[in-house]
Parts: structure tokens; C-alpha cells; sequence
């Protein structure tokens, strides 16, 4: 990958995305202004905790440095940072937002009309689950990846697509709308995470054992000029391809396909694994103390009952 820093002869909008980076700004102005000031005027607000703003301000800088840094550009000429955005943005961004974003926050966003219709289907945890992973899936198979990124209307729909079935797939274990006694149990929750990874293993299965390249728009010159088009102007791009500077991902790496190939997916799965290994940690932590707690609730109020009864027979005495 020794060319790579010759992406700059894209120029500055397609390495850096100032539209994007105005958009992720625009969110956190928002997000800062509706928690600092306007709370007030939801049901249950509250002014907001520092741990929500970092998580959140976190989540902004991950997700402008996925499609809005460099990191965009180059997912269109190695598979492998292709991949990179994958893993961060649905199996690291989507559940940090639940942290992120105030419990009356959620509340007020979830029981909007058409909104409240879209997670009613939250209640089947095993549906969103495999919504997203079908999603995923699909999106993965070399026909639909390679048609998706010939458009960037059907390519930036089907991602807007995955990261909402991401945030519902999440939803069951990590939302803070619903009371605790709907959530799902301690040990429902670890075998949920348990079944995503399962899930997602045979598609980066197929995508690191598979014997040649699966995807044109990342060894065939045509299609990946037009999958550059996805994130670099016209006029550049067309400038550059009719001078003959560039043909193809060959220019800025001497990494062959097959090896890229193989390599976003061992970067998808050990992402996942580390992922999904903190979220384990997480539930099961908090699922023990809340067990610890309800516990030493039962001795308690056996205690008080204990105390009562002895009370009682002395008056009787």
C-alpha cells in the first residue's frame, strides 16, 4: 500500500467531504442545543449527563472519519477499508448512540407516529436481527455490491437502510425507552450478541476463503471508475481517467485483490469479535449486579418481615 498517499490527486472535496463534515457538525450543534437548552420542554428531560456528550461527540468524529475522511475515498479503491466502515459505523456507532443519546431523547424520538410504527417490530428481537443480517448479506453478494455502487442514490438509500436495521437490531438490548421489565433477560441478552456474531461469520467466511476476487469495482477499471464516482467529482475523475493517469485500484496498491479481499474480511470479524466482546462484558457486568442487588433486596425485605413478626409476638406476650 506504498502509493496510497496518491490519493491526493483527487483533491480535497473527495479526500475530505467538507459536505459531510457540515452535515456531522450540524448534528452535534443540534444535539448540544436540544440537551442544553430545550430539554426542558420534553417529558422526563434532564439536563445531560458528560459521559452522554463525549459518547456522542465520539460517535460524530467516528462516523465523519468513516464516509466523510479519507477513509471514504480509499473503501473505494481497497476492499479492506471498505470493510473498516462496515464493522465501526453498524456494529460500533449504532449501539454507542444508546448511550449517547438521553433516555428522554429516545423516548420522545420512538413514540413519534410514523417512528413508533418502525420500532414496533423491535418486540420480535429475532426479526430485526435477521432483517439486518439478511440486509447485510445481501448487500455483500458481488451482483448487488457491484450494482449498488454504480449509483449513488441506491448506494447512500441501502446504507441509510442497514444502519437503521443496525440501530433496531440493538434496540432490544441497549434502548432506554422501554421499562426494565420488557427488556429482554441477563442471559438473553449474551446469547442475542452471541447470534449476531454467529450470524454475520459465514458471510466473512465466504468473503475470506473465497478463491479469486468476488467484486468488479475493485479489480475491473470501468466499474471501479464508476464506483469512484460514488465520492470523487466528475470532473477530476474524468480528468484524470481521460489523461490516462489512472485505470484502475492497481495505482495506489501493489496489494492484489485476493489478499485485500481476505483481509477486510479477517478486519470485519476480529472487529466484531473485539466489539461484541466489550458489549458482552457490559451486559454480563451489569446483569450480575443487578442480580447482587435484587439479592440483597430479598434479605432485606426478609429481614424488615423478620423484625415485624418478632415485634408483633411481643405484644402478645
Amino acid at each position: 500500500m506504498e502509493n496510497l498517499s496518491s490519493i491526493s490527486i483527487f483533491g480535497f472535496i473527495a479526500n475530505w467531504s467538507p459536505f459531510f463534515l457540515a452535515f456531522t457538525i450540524f448534528l452535534t450543534v443540534m444535539y448540544f442545543i436540544i440537551t442544553k437548552r430545550w430539554y426542558r420542554k420534553f417529558e422526563a428531560g434532564r439536563p445531560l449527563k458528560l459521559r452522554e456528550g463525549v459518547l456522542f461527540v465520539t460517535s460524530m468524529i467516528l462516523l465523519y472519519a468513516m464516509y466523510g475522511a479519507p477513509v471514504d475515498l480509499l473503501s473505494h479503491i481497497l476492499f479492506t477499508f471498505h470493510m473498516l466502515q462496515m464493522a465501526v459505523v453498524f456494529l460500533l456507532i449504532a449501539p454507542l448512540l444508546f448511550f449517547a443519546v438521553p433516555d428522554y431523547l429516545q423516548k420522545a424520538f420512538v413514540n413519534l407516529p410514523v417512528v413508533k410504527q418502525i420500532f414496533s417490530i423491535t418486540g420480535y428481537p429475532l426479526v430485526v436481527l435477521m432483517l439486518f443480517i439478511g440486509a447485510f448479506s445481501i448487500y455483500h453478494l458481488p451482483v448487488m455490491l457491484d450494482y449498488l455502487k454504480q449509483s449513488a442514490l441506491l448506494h447512500n438509500g441501502f446504507m441509510v437502510l442497514l444502519f437503521l436495521l443496525a440501530v433496531l437490531m440493538f434496540y432490544p438490548i441497549f434502548n432506554r425507552v422501554e421499562p426494565k421489565e420488557n427488556h429482554m433477560g441477563g442471559l438473553f441478552k449474551l446469547l442475542y450478541i452471541f447470534g449476531i456474531g454467529a450470524l454475520l461469520t459465514p458471510a466473512c467466511a465466504l468473503i475470506i476463503f473465497a478463491g479469486d476476487p468476488l467484486y468488479n469495482t475493485y479489480t475491473n477499471g470501468d466499474a471501479w471508475l464508476s464506483a469512484m464516482a460514488l465520492c470523487v467529482p466528475s470532473g477530476i475523475l474524468e480528468g484524470l481517467a481521460g489523461q490516462g493517469v489512472i485505470s484502475g485500484p492497481e495505482y495506489f496498491t501493489d496489494t492484489t485483490p485476493i489478499r485485500d479481499q481476505q483481509t477486510g474480511g479477517i478486519i470485519m470479524k476480529v472487529l466484531q469479535e473485539v466489539f461484541f466482546a466489550f458489549m458482552l462484558g457490559y451486559i454480563f457486568s451489569r446483569w450480575y449486579r443487578e442480580e447482587r442487588r435484587d439479592e440483597e433486596e430479598v434479605t432485606r425485605r426478609s429481614l424488615e418481615e423478620a423484625q415485624l413478626q418478632k415485634e408483633f409476638y411481643r405484644q402478645y406476650r
